[in-house]
């Protein structure tokens, strides 16, 4: 073969072989990248705990927690309690649960340590992409689109009038709602909004079942937060740095195993969000969790312009039909107490620091064929309220 020939004959080899070169690097970087976010995300804990759910929670010093990663928050000083906590005048009384985390019956981490959820390499593989991990790859506000059902987000929610809001409190009926695929989700939460577009901000906080972000099924708590619309800020819990978690006791993406039965017992998890000073305090039940730092955000500094409370699904019409992902108990609002899936006692915060009962709230809906909504009865000592929720795909939701 003359010089020529074995030149060809080698460039055919290598046109064989390098796609799988190409494959192993691109392989092998992606690797890299992957134990490089874990290693970021993992923090070095006192003690690990296994939960029953599957779990590892890490107990990590409060010092130490992924939250001071974030660049604005590198000299951040720790707010260990708030100057203030808005109290309630509600003299409704409910059954008393221990609304505790799945992860308590096998330990409890430290004082000055915060329980963190470990993520694990086969959470960000789930991702769309490593960049994407933690984060929402679509708007999910009902008030950051036009609102539009066939952009596979659906909603049932309360609106709060227009005005300035420096927190709200309510209690969100607990219950474990079944979803489809494990691209959707199924959600009830909060929203605080201020801003338009690119320069909406949003603090949130709920409970939720993602697959795709957790691996299973359980129910969930969760935070989340933007403040440039969704485009490049924010994220689940801890899968960024932001959300400052101060209680030893709950952490952000713990699974709650204590739920309500359809026609049997209701529990329901109180919810309190407030701003004292710049941050962004949340309790739930009787829990100082943690707090969202004001430097994270713009215009939230000046207040929240609306407040929302309700569910929330992802429809990604598998086999061209709409989801039959639940939405609450799973069941229409028209239900009511025991059935379907509610909200009470709604109160939002204002410039004196006063919990008042909004006025004037309104829904927003897209298929009520799908899920809908219904104002409770007003006067009661369940305040302002509502019923809400679905069984997504049914005769009228084809």
């Amino acid at each position: 073969m003359g010089m020529a020939g074995f030149t060809v004959a080698l460039m055919m080899i290598g046109m064989i072989i390098s796609p799988c070169v190409y494959g192993k690097e691109f392989s092998d970087h992606q690797e890299i990248k992957v134990e490089r976010l874990l290693k970021r995300l993992n923090k070095h804990a006192l003690i690990s705990i296994k939960s029953e759910d599957g779990d590892i929670i890490d107990c990590v010093p409060i010092h130490s927690q992924p939250a001071f990663d974030h660049p604005l928050l590198k000299n951040h000083i720790i707010q260990m309690k708030p100057s203030f906590i808005p109290e309630s005048t509600s003299t409704y009384t409910k059954k008393k649960i221990n609304a505790t985390q799945a992860w308590h019956k096998n330990g409890r981490c430290p004082k000055n340590t915060v329980p963190i959820r470990r993520i694990k390499k086969e959470d960000i593989l789930r991702s769309k992409s490593i960049k994407s991990y933690g984060k929402k790859t679509t708007p999910s506000s009902p008030q950051a689109t036009t609102f539009d059902p066939s952009k596979g987000h659906e909603y049932a929610v309360m609106n709060s009038m227009n005005g300035t809001f420096f927190g709200t409190q309510f209690s969100v009926n607990i219950w474990k709602p079944e979803v489809q695929v494990a691209d959707e989700f199924s959600l009830a939460q909060t929203w605080l909004v201020s801003g338009v577009g690119t320069t909406r901000n949003t603090i949130e906080a709920g409970l939720q079942v993602y697959p795709r972000i957790y691996g299973d099924n359980n129910l969930r708590l969760f935070v989340y937060w933007t403040a440039d619309g969704y485009q490049s800020t924010g994220c689940y819990n801890n899968a960024c740095s932001g959300f400052v978690q101060r209680s030893n006791l709950i952490t952000v993406g713990g699974t709650y195993t204590t739920v309500s039965e359809y026609d049997g017992d209701q529990y329901d998890l109180s919810m309190l969000i407030w701003k004292d000073g710049e941050n962004w305090w949340l309790k739930v039940g009787e829990e100082l969790v943690g707090y969202w730092p004001g430097k994270l955000f713009n215009s939230l500094g000046d207040g929240a312009t609306i407040v929302q409370w309700g569910g929330e699904i992802v429809n990604l019409e598998t086999g061209g039909k709409h989801t039959t992902t639940d939405m609450g108990s799973g069941h229409f609002a028209d239900e009511g107490f025991k059935k379907s899936s509610y909200f009470r006692n709604l109160m939002t915060i204002d410039e004196t620091n006063t919990l008042i009962e909004p006025q004037g709230v309104y829904p927003t809906t897209g298929h009520d064929n799908c899920y809908n909504i219904k104002a409770g009865d007003a006067g009661s000592s369940w305040g302002v309220n509502f019923f809400y929720g679905g069984p997504g795909q049914n005769e009228r939701c084809p």
